[in-house]
């Protein structure tokens, strides 16, 4: 007679690979720095990560101090697993697809990588969430270089979160709103500044110019035709990833100056 399996399984630090012994359908897999975990879909535990080992269920970036303490949390929602940030940094998933602080997203019932963008290196967080007995799936290790986080001035902050205002909130396909929408928006918010959209343009092209010898695609003559929304597309991605401004920087948009 088969014996039952638990719901709740720690997974060994000492395996290569993300050893997936059978399990229900929906049970999902987590794998960090020192080792993971295994749980079942009805388990009724959210599974919280972050560097700091003994108030975690799987530890990811130990030793860097930028990683939150808590950086997240996975928990079984409407028959779907689903992640959450709660960390100062963003999350990264493949296709390039950011959970900002605050933000949450649906996983896939497949193999993600998931990645925890500091200013040094990334953080892999190895997750699988399966529907049938699954086949063992190579760990890998990255160690992307990321610019650090740069410093704006109060107005550049600003003028930039209102930019990318789309992107913070987030919506499905964000773009950059266009330099009369934010003379709009700055105007009906501080009125008496005199904002305009060649103003907004010029704080962004200066801020632009000033981070693209760290930064490639900021520059026009990096661009092919048509530029279209590219560098300000490009600039919002990397103050993002950078988590130079984050969502809470949108209180900006809704109060009024000092």
């Amino acid at each position: 007679m088969r014996r039952p399996l638990s719901k709740v399984d720690i997974l060994p630090k000492e395996s290569d690979t993300l050893s997936l012994p059978p399990a229900v359908p929906g049970t999902l897999y987590v794998q960090g720095t020192n080792g993971g975990i295994r749980v079942a879909p009805d388990a009724g535990l959210d599974v919280v990560f972050g560097r700091c080992e003994p108030d975690v269920h799987v530890c990811v970036g130990p030793n860097d101090p930028y990683v939150s303490r808590q950086h997240g949390y996975i928990a079984y929602q409407h028959a779907r697993w689903v992640l959450y940030n709660l960390g100062n940094l963003p999350i990264r998933l493949p296709g390039a697809r950011l959970v900002l602080t605050g933000h949450r997203a649906t996983l896939p019932v497949a193999h993600t990588p998931l990645f925890i963008v500091a200013p040094e290196q990334e953080h892999l967080l190895e997750v699988r969430i399966v529907m049938t007995p699954p086949s063992p799936v190579t760990r890998h290790e990255t160690d992307t270089r990321n610019p650090p986080k740069w410093r704006l001035s109060a107005v550049e902050r600003l003028v930039l979160t209102c930019l990318g205002q789309r992107y913070l909130r987030p919506e499905p396909w964000p773009q950059p709103l266009t330099w009369a929408q934010i003379a709009d928006e700055l105007s009906r918010l501080r009125p008496g500044e005199g904002w305009t959209g060649k103003r907004a343009a010029h704080i962004v092209s200066q801020t632009r110019k000033r981070l693209s010898s760290e930064v490639p695609g900021l520059l026009e003559e990096e661009i092919p035709a048509p530029l279209g929304n590219t560098l300000n597309h490009n600039l919002i991605t990397a103050l993002l990833t950078t988590a130079t401004i984050g969502p809470s920087d949108l209180r900006l948009l809704d109060e009024p100056p000092a």
